[in-house]
This record gives structure tokens, C-alpha cells and sequence, in this order.
């Protein structure tokens, strides 16, 4: 009887060689997954791409260029296009686009790229598929189509200048999608109608730090407010346990800490608030809330006890968002 090959057998479970190969398939497979924050290469604009990527329905943001790159368009960020396609180029009027139009129109018009933030399908690797349609809406014609996975780009940092914050424009409609000149037929204002149903009053707070996007959302029954925070997960878990043993971890009266959701890497606080408060009367609680983070994140002594069993309750409430 002829002896079983051992040639394609393996390495022994549990053996030296085992352990090393299952350690390099690992670290080739991390080096093809796509990065946990994908924004991070904008320091000055990810939590508010965070923002308008997981939560905000309608808004729109001017991009200021890298520099060295080069572009013939305006660049603008949104929240969904179309048919939650990727990227549209278009022509303005520049004396309808008020100061923009002032400022970049030749000929009295002005090509205008939008870049989506949620898209169907959903990209796997969200930064290389926002630097790609960036990289093709800043140099397109108006009206020529965006095909996914067709254009090679440099990397989002290259293409957006990082060190600038971005100014959101917040919309209460959809009625941005459409160039100046384009006549809305009874279908299309019916399809518009139907996702203008879903949206929700939104507002951009900014706390005197700067630090993190805090967003407004009236949901009807009552507010929210969700801050998206830059810090990495270990330190602001601590101190918003160090926050939540104190009674600190509050906006003030008609406020309560809901929990906190994960999403591209960055911890989200929410907060349960009165929606019969306007959202600039919430300014003095997060004010007073944004002190405290700072001194929480600025002490880095051990927790005590009662800041251990804060820690382990937060993390036990919360969830974590594609």
C-alpha cells in the first residue's frame, strides 16, 4: 500500500510553525483591510464628515484644496446625491450662487463637483472610494457620469487641505440637487417630498474648544444631541467615566446621557434633551459639558472604583455603527 503524501498537510496544530503562519496571514490580512477611521488623514474636518456620513440627512460643505492640487471645478461634500450615487458635476449660474459664484465664475458660470458621503452600495473602503469620486468631480465636464472604481486618486489628504475645518450648510430640503436651470417634474417632486418626509430638524453647535462635532437632531418626542469626539476609545471612555461617577456627564436641566455608538473609529456621546428648548439654548450646558471633558481628559490618574463600575456601564450600553 503506498504511503499518504505529507506535502500539503500543513503545519501541526499548535506547533511553532503554525503559530507563525497564522501570525503572517493575520498581518497580511491587516494590511489589506480598510483603515477604522477612515477620515483621519483630515484631522481639522473628520468628525464632521463622521456626522454627515453617519447621521445628518441633508447638507452640503465647501472643500478648500490641498496644496499643489489643482482643480478647474468647486468641490463640495454632501450628505446623499441621487439615487445615493457617489459623485454629479453640473454647471451654475455664478450670479445665483451668490458669493461663490462671485468669487470663482468665468463666463457667468461655474462647474460645481458634489461628492457623496452615503452611497448604495456602500463602498468597502470608504476613503480611497470618497478620494476617488473627489478626484474625478474636480476635473469633470457637467453632466458626464461617475462610474465607480474608474478613476485612480491620490490620497484624501492630498486633495483636501487638511488643516481646514469644514462650514457645513445645513438644508431642510433636497431642492440643492438640482442645477439652477433644471425644471422638476411632478414625479421627481413627488420622490422629492417623500425623502424630504424623513428629515429631521438638524443643527451644528460649536463649543468655544473646537474640539469634536456636537449635532442637534429634533427626533419629535425629543432632542439629541450627538457629539462626536476625536479622541481615541480608551481615553474617552476614561474620562467619561471619571464625568459620569461626578454627576458631570450632563448638558444641564432637560438633559440626560442616552449612551454612545461607534462609528468610523470615533466614539459618539448622545444625549437625550427637551426638544421644547431651541438648540442655541443649549449652548450654556455645553459649554459648562465641554469644560469638563477637558479637565477629565487632562487628568491622567488611575479610576477609582466608582469611576471603574461608570466605565463598565457606559461600554455596556454601547453599540457600534457600519
Amino acid at each position: 500500500m503506498a504511503k499518504k503524501s505529507k506535502r500539503n498537510s500543513g503545519p501541526r496544530p499548535g506547533s511553532n510553525r503554525a503559530e507563525r503562519v497564522a501570525a503572517r496571514k493575520a498581518r497580511q490580512a491587516a494590511s489589506l483591510a480598510p483603515p477604522v477611521r477612515p477620515f483621519q488623514a483630515l484631522p481639522a474636518a473628520e468628525c464632521d464628515l463622521v456626522a454627515l456620513r453617519a447621521f445628518v440627512a441633508s447638507a452640503t460643505a465647501q472643500i478648500s484644496f490641498a496644496d499643489g492640487f489643482q482643480a478647474p471645478n468647486e468641490l463640495d461634500f454632501a450628505t446623499i446625491l441621487p439615487g445615493a450615487g457617489a459623485a454629479l458635476v453640473r454647471s451654475r449660474d455664478a450670479a445665483a450662487w451668490g458669493e461663490r459664484g462671485a468669487a470663482a465664475g468665468v463666463d457667468g458660470k461655474v462647474t460645481q463637483g458634489l461628492v457623496a458621503l452615503q452611497t448604495d452600495p456602500e463602498p468597502t473602503d470608504l476613503a480611497a472610494s470618497v478620494a476617488a469620486a473627489l478626484h474625478w468631480a474636480a476635473r469633470a465636464e457637467p453632466g458626464s457620469e461617475y462610474r465607480v472604481g474608474s478613476d485612480s486618486a491620490p490620497g484624501l489628504a492630498d486633495i483636501v487641505d487638511p488643516t481646514k475645518p469644514l462650514d457645513v450648510v445645513v438644508y431642510k430640503d433636497f431642492s440643492w440637487w438640482f442645477a439652477d436651470d433644471v425644471d422638476v417634474t411632478p414625479q421627481i417632486r413627488a420622490m422629492l417630498e417623500r425623502a424630504e418626509s424623513t428629515i429631521m430638524p438638524t443643527a451644528r453647535l460649536t463649543p468655544k474648544s473646537g474640539v469634536g462635532a456636537p449635532w442637534w437632531v429634533d427626533a419629535g418626542d425629543r432632542a439629541h444631541l450627538r457629539w462626536v469626539r476625536p479622541e481615541d476609545e480608551d481615553t474617552l471612555m476614561k474620562a467619561m467615566a471619571r464625568l459620569h461617577a461626578a454627576g458631570h456627564l450632563t448638558m444641564g436641566e432637560g438633559s440626560r446621557f442616552a449612551g454612545s455608538f461607534r462609528t468610523h473609529g470615533l466614539v459618539v456621546p448622545v444625549f437625550d434633551l427637551d426638544n421644547d428648548m431651541h438648540h442655541e439654548e443649549w449652548y450654556d450646558g455645553l459649554e459648562q459639558l465641554d469644560e469638563w471633558f477637558a479637565e477629565a481628559l487632562a487628568d491622567d490618574s488611575d479610576l477609582t472604583a466608582a469611576e471603574r463600575s461608570s466605565r463598565a456601564g457606559i461600554l455596556g450600553r454601547q453599540v457600534t455603527l457600519r
